[in-house]
């Protein structure tokens, strides 16, 4: 594996790694929606979610088009749905007694 897709890699991982932006993927885990719709969704402020929203974009995490006054957003691709998808679906497992007993004793 060439170094700069490691270093890419991790530029996801730490894009994605923000808690509000990883609420905002799992918004866009669907049909597109504009920046006012996801602002209304998410109870977030326009200036934030579009910030959150830049940063998400310049690491290629979602897209993005113009439809007149509106912008309207989405996950990039299917990697980044499987990506967010295994995330958040390894994170909501519980932990078993065996892996906590293996980390107590590092």
């Amino acid at each position: 594996m060439d170094h700069r897709a490691f270093e890419r890699a991790a530029a996801l991982f730490r894009a994605a790694g923000d808690v509000s932006r990883l609420k905002l993927l799992h918004l866009l885990d669907g049909p597109e929606r504009c920046v006012s719709e996801l602002a209304e969704v998410s109870g977030t402020r326009l200036s934030t979610l579009s910030q959150q929203l830049r940063v998400l974009f310049s690491e290629r995490i979602v897209s993005r088009r113009r439809d007149g006054k509106h912008i309207y957003y989405a996950l990039a691709d299917d990697h980044v749905r499987a990506l967010i998808h295994a995330a958040l679906v390894h994170a909501a497992e519980p932990h078993s007694p065996r892996n906590t007993k293996e980390r107590t004793r590092s």
